[in-house]
């Protein structure tokens, strides 16, 4: 018999997200505090700090659980080194470009 999943409303998802964030808050102490799963109230934080960017920085980071911040660093990490393959790529293409603007090939005629 398959188990009914819960539906938890956006206020109560936010005010469990602050009790994360409040000094003295932990995930796991939320979690069973609240009879939520770690992993359920961890995806919580992480779509909270990340549809709040200014909360990914400072000292409201560190309620935040080394795991998610792990993830969120590595997602980060991933989309600069990609921004830094476009910019050697881009910066390649117009140092070849100058390149031939300044040295025209000599023509056949």
């Amino acid at each position: 018999m398959a188990r009914e999943r819960k539906v938890y409303s956006p206020e109560f998802k936010h005010q469990a997200v602050e009790m994360v964030r409040a000094p003295g808050g932990t995930l796991s102490g939320t979690a069973r505090t609240l009879g939520v799963s770690e992993g359920a109230l961890r995806r919580w934080v992480e779509v909270h700090v990340s549809s709040h960017p200014s909360l990914a920085t400072g000292p409201e980071e560190i309620a935040l659980e080394p795991q998610v911040r792990i993830r969120q660093l590595e997602r980060e990490n991933a989309i600069l080194r990609q921004e830094r393959e476009i910019l050697k790529a881009a910066t390649a293409f117009f140092a070849r470009e100058r390149t031939l603007l300044a040295n025209p090939p000599p023509s056949g005629s």
